[in-house]
């Protein structure tokens, strides 16, 4: 299994796997719709033999504290394809993904989603940390400092990229 950057070649198959992993195709609209904003800045595919299994998608957040700051990235969506769930191919895409965030210099990572599966990669509830996020999500949003001192000042509220609408609408 190779986990690399998408390339245009994979946009189709990328499509397929979030339609697959998804109840609807909201998840694949999302991500062709972060990709045509140029706001994809971390994108990575599992490629097994030629074969896009699974993809990750990090865009940038800014917080309502500081809108200019442009250190926080958030992840979503993650998807593999249905035959290749619980096979922990989704947790290599998600720990090469937030290598990859660390290494293109963010301070921090947020996600909505299942806290039993984020923990294992390190995310803790955000609010915790004092920080909230437009969608009033409780214990489902969580946050990851990628380095010391990376945490995101309390008191802030987290915004997504406007093409995150379509999934909450």
């Amino acid at each position: 299994m190779l986990i690399r950057p998408e390339q245009p070649s994979d946009d189709a198959a990328i499509r397929a796997v979030h339609a697959s992993a998804f109840p609807t195709e909201v998840e694949a609209q999302l991500v062709d719709a972060l990709r045509a904003a140029g706001r994809l800045v971390v994108s990575l595919v599992a490629d097994d033999g030629g074969r896009v299994v699974a993809h990750v998608a990090f865009s940038p957040v800014t917080l309502s504290a500081a809108p200019e700051a442009t250190d926080g990235i958030g992840l979503a969506p993650v998807g593999v394809l249905p035959d290749l769930q619980r096979s922990g191919i989704g947790g290599q895409v998600v720990r090469a993904g937030l290598a990859a965030c660390a290494e293109a210099g963010f301070a921090y990572v947020v996600v909505l989603g299942d806290p039993e599966y984020y923990h294992r990669f390190g995310f803790h509830r955000a609010s915790e940390h004092g920080l909230g996020n437009e969608y009033d999500a409780g214990p489902e949003f969580m946050v990851l400092a990628l380095r010391d001192g990376g945490m995101p000042a309390a008191g802030s509220v987290v915004r997504y990229a406007p093409e995150f609408s379509i999934v909450s609408s």
